[in-house]
C-alpha cells in the first residue's frame, strides 16, 4: 500500500468485524467422546457454555491467538497440544454484536489431561457429546459437530485416534476408543485384524497389569504422526 492510498484509506467507510479463535478439544471418557467448555461470565449467553475462545489480537497470528486461548481459557498453561484448523465459520449473525468471524481448531487429547484443565480452570466442564443438556452459546454446537464429522472420517486412513490413548495400551483400549468416536459397536475380529495390518502398531512383548480381565498384550503407536 502506497502513501497515497493511506491517506486516501477511510476506516470509518467500512464496517466493523472482528476473528476469533475457537477451540474444540476432545477426549474419550469412560467409553464417551467429551468435548471441553467453558461457562460464559459475560455477555452476551452469560451464564452459558460455550467452547473457549477469544479474539484475535492486532498483531497477532492466528496460530499465537490458539496457543494463547489454550493457555488461559483452557487451562493448558506450559503445555504443547497438537491444534489442527477445523474451519472458518462467518454466517453475519452466528454474533449479536457485531460481524464476527471465528477460525475454528480442534485437538484429541488423552483424558487424563483434560481431568486436569478441568480440575485447575475456571468455569470448565467436560461433557459428552451424546449427552448435551444444554444448547451452547453462538453456533458452538455446529463446530462441535462438524470436528466430531471430521474426526470419524479421518479414522480410516489417519492413527490420530492414538492421540487419546497412552504410550503403552491394549487392542480393546484402541476399539473402545474407535467406538466412542465412532457411536457404535465394531466387530471386535475384525478391527483387530485391521489394526494389526494396518502397520501403525507394534507388539511390545508386555501385559497389563491390575485389571479385571485376562491381562491383555500391550501395543505402541509406530505410525509417523500416530502420537500427536
Amino acid at each position: 500500500m502506497t502513501q497515497h492510498d493511506l491517506q486516501a484509506y477511510d476506516p470509518s467507510a467500512y464496517p466493523p468485524m472482528a476473528v476469533t479463535v475457537d477451540l474444540v478439544l476432545m477426549s474419550v471418557v469412560e467409553g464417551q467422546l467429551t468435548v471441553l467448555l467453558q461457562r460464559r461470565d459475560q455477555p452476551p449467553f452469560a451464564g452459558v457454555l460455550a467452547l473457549p475462545g477469544g479474539f484475535v489480537g492486532p498483531a497477532e497470528g492466528l496460530g499465537e491467538a490458539a496457543a494463547r486461548v489454550l493457555s488461559s481459557k483452557a487451562g493448558f498453561g506450559g503445555k504443547q497440544a497438537w491444534l489442527e484448523q477445523l474451519y472458518t465459520f462467518g454466517a453475519p449473525a452466528r454474533d449479536p454484536r457485531m460481524r464476527i468471524v471465528s477460525v475454528a481448531y480442534f485437538a484429541l487429547l488423552p483424558a487424563g489431561e483434560l481431568a486436569e484443565a478441568v480440575a485447575a480452570g475456571q468455569g470448565l466442564v467436560q461433557m459428552p457429546l451424546a449427552a448435551m443438556e444444554e444448547a451452547l452459546a453462538f453456533d458452538h454446537v455446529g463446530i462441535v459437530a462438524l470436528a466430531h464429522e471430521r474426526l470419524k472420517g479421518k479414522l480410516d486412513y489417519t492413527p490420530l485416534a492414538f492421540a487419546l490413548l497412552p504410550a503403552l495400551f491394549t487392542l480393546r483400549d484402541l476399539q473402545a476408543v474407535h467406538e466412542a468416536i465412532l457411536g457404535t459397536s465394531l466387530n471386535k475380529p475384525a478391527f483387530r485384524r485391521r489394526m494389526l495390518d494396518s502397520g501403525w502398531i507394534a507388539p511390545t512383548g508386555e501385559r497389563e497389569v491390575e485389571t479385571a480381565f485376562r491381562p491383555a498384550e500391550l501395543y505402541r503407536c509406530v505410525a509417523e504422526g500416530g502420537v500427536i
